[in-house]
């Protein structure tokens, strides 16, 4: 970034980097749990369901690279080993152990609550102060909020389909 680029910020860059090394942790983390979640899934709707949530995971592998690139121009350094990101990460890791439908989705759904707080705060950090950083969250954090929606969406078709699954066996 720009020596006017980085006058005109009027906030702590530690605090911001910390926060977006924090984020790009969780991005990394969000991208590998979706992945492997897609793939580990079993249970209705599982071949419509696997599709999305690796779009899902490709959308978390953006975040990271404009998250990336925002460090680097902020004149920060991103986190450089993987090793890093579980002890930065403010949102947890969930072992998809358990390969059911309904838990993938919760895991993933636990994800993306996180990251829409983790992209808010930074929103909130940023806004009036670095008009980039904050453009970038808001557009992370809208995409954050439609990973919410279609994860709960899919969460209660299914709870529906049980209801009817259940009605039919009792007739």
């Amino acid at each position: 970034m720009g020596q006017r680029g980085l006058e005109i910020l009027n906030l702590n860059i530690d605090e911001l980097l910390q926060m977006l090394n924090e984020a790009l942790c969780e991005e990394w983390l969000a991208y590998y749990q979706y992945w492997i979640g897609a793939r580990m899934m079993e249970g209705p709707m599982r071949s419509e369901i696997e599709p999305e949530l690796l779009l899902h995971a490709n959308q978390e592998l953006n975040h990271a690279v404009m998250v990336v690139e925002r460090i680097i121009q902020l004149g920060g350094k991103p986190v450089l080993t993987p090793a890093d990101w579980m002890k930065l990460s403010k949102c947890a890791y969930e072992v998809p152990d358990d390969p059911y439908v309904e838990a993938i989705l919760t895991q993933n759904l636990n994800g993306e609550r996180c990251a829409i707080n983790r992209y808010k705060m930074i929103a909130d950090f940023t806004s009036g102060k670095d008009h980039t950083t904050h453009q970038m969250a808001t557009t992370i954090l809208n995409e954050e909020l439609e990973h919410e929606q279609d994860i709960e969406d899919w969460i209660s078709d299914i709870e529906r389909m049980k209801d009817d699954w259940k009605k039919l066996r009792l007739s």
